[in-house]
């Protein structure tokens, strides 16, 4: 079993204590990382504040070329990095679609380089006699990243980059479901990066750590990707220093099927935006409306897709869909499941657990399911879809709307002029029409309503990791 260590001051850090990371694939331990404390997480947030006004001060074309080498240092070690993402998340190296750990690594490769080339020039509002008024964005210090457990590495990219761009210090908390392949990266990293810099903490989930960031007087801003409930708990917490924030929160994203569609041509896609990563992305395809017109044959379609899908260990190449990623989640979606077909739904396909190893449930498609149903209404996070029959289309988008989630939405049609009006009329933070999750490293990407505060991505997101300093000089 291998040994992996934070990284604090540019060091090597090990604990008093380990714990192990399982293999969801076979619910064993693969892997034994520290058990860090408040103290370890206090030593991060001291040799971040001390590296930052070296950094900050660093040129912007210094810290492009740092950014830059990041994402080389990624590709160089793409093969080993996948390997430890399939092991601690059980999501195959290739995946459905092409969705898998290739793809996380090979995301947050070109999210990197993106990220890289965004700059904040200095706005200039106004040059006349009088005077001249300049908008500069200013980094805000220490940026604490807290990451989930189903896309580890890409998320933590995702919270990472933009801080160093702008000139800020980073201390890492990995979800301690999935710390490896994100511990391994800050090692690699520090390779490069100024001692303190970048730093890491891994920690159990009762270790106090992830109170301590929210409430630290050290840091000056918090990046967290994760559920509601803990968004609003850091959001509490957090208050004590007026932290900045960006949250983005759990997601139960309506896709909306209009009856001009062919069921055939668009139940693949609609599969894949469902349950790729096995459901467990904050953007899928969560509940799905299709006309009544051509309910059946969509429901039909979408059983065999997920009757044909190859689950398995993600090592094998063939393996399309893995394991749930841990056994209280498998544990939830199996109440879901078994909760609708107690109320009447229909289980198409799946609907069970499978036995042995590991925490695989087989993909399930759920039909004459209704809103009220937990299926419906909660966030399943997993590989269940439920499909709901509509007749009228205002009445549909209400539904849709009746939420208290708002991360995506999608209208499925083959009139785009209809569609995108009807996408507009969606709360949710990104729409799509025909696709579903779909996400750019030059487009913000963010929440509405309980799905969070703030967004990410492009010239947009990197500006939430600065602050805004006007200067005006008086000409007179």
């Amino acid at each position: 079993m291998e040994n992996y260590s934070m990284t604090i001051a540019g060091r090597s850090v090990q604990a008093e204590r380990s714990f192990k990371v399982i293999n969801p694939a076979t619910g064993e331990a693969f892997a034994s990382v520290p058990a860090g404390t408040v103290a370890d997480l206090d030593a991060a947030v001291a040799a971040a504040r001390a590296a930052f006004p070296a950094w900050s001060r660093s040129s912007d074309a210094e810290r492009s070329s740092l950014v830059h080498a990041l994402a080389a240092l990624l590709e160089s070690n793409m093969s080993a990095l996948m390997a430890l993402l399939t092991q601690e998340t059980g999501k195959p190296l290739n995946g459905l679609n092409g969705v898998g750990a290739g793809m996380e690594v090979g995301g947050a490769i070109a999210w990197t380089h993106v990220t890289a080339d965004l700059s904040l020039p200095v706005e200039v509002i106004q040059d006349n006699e009088d005077a001249r008024i300049e908008v500069h964005r200013k980094p805000l210090g220490v940026v604490a990243s807290i990451t989930p457990w189903n896309w580890p590495l890409m998320i933590a990219i995702w919270h990472i980059m933009p801080a160093l761009r702008a000139g800020n210090t980073v201390v890492v908390k990995p979800s301690e479901l999935t710390p490896v392949a994100t511990l391994r990266f800050v090692e690699l990293a520090n390779t490069i990066l100024p001692a303190g810099v970048l730093n890491i903490v891994s920690a159990e989930r009762d270790a106090g750590v992830g109170e301590a960031i929210a409430r630290h007087p050290g840091i000056d801003k918090i990046v967290f990707t994760g559920s509601t409930p803990t968004g609003r708990r850091i959001m509490a917490n957090a208050a004590g220093n007026l932290k900045r924030l960006t949250l983005e929160l759990g997601g139960n994203d309506a896709g909306i099927v209009l009856p001009d569609v062919d069921p055939k041509q668009v139940a693949a896609k609609l599969f894949g935006a469902a349950f790729h990563n096995n459901g467990q992305t904050c953007a899928c395809l969560k509940r799905l409306y299709v006309h009544e017109s051509i309910y059946e044959d969509l429901c039909r379609e979408l059983a065999e897709l997920a009757r044909a899908a190859v689950v398995g260990n993600g090592m094998q190449p063939e393996t399309q869909l893995g394991p749930v990623q841990n056994r209280k989640q498998q544990e939830y979606v199996a109440a879901l499941a078994d909760d609708a077909r107690a109320q009447g739904a229909r289980v198409l396909a799946g609907g069970r657990a499978r036995e042995g190893k590991g925490y695989f449930y087989e993909p399930t498609v759920l039909a004459d399911v209704a809103d009220g149903m937990r299926v419906v209404d909660e966030e399943q996070f997993g590989p269940l879809l439920p499909v709901i029959k509509y007749a009228n289309i205002d009445e549909v988008i209400a539904r849709a709307n009746d939420n208290p989630n708002g991360l995506g939405g999608s209208i499925w049609s083959n009139d785009l002029a209809a569609a995108s009006k009807l996408a507009l009329r969606l709360e949710c933070g990104t729409a799509w029409i025909n696709e579903h999750g779909a996400i750019q490293p030059n487009a913000p990407f963010g929440g509405v309503k309980q799905s969070g505060i703030g967004v990410e991505f492009g010239r947009y997101g990197l500006e939430e990791y600065t602050s805004i300093q006007t200067l005006k000089i008086m000409k007179h």
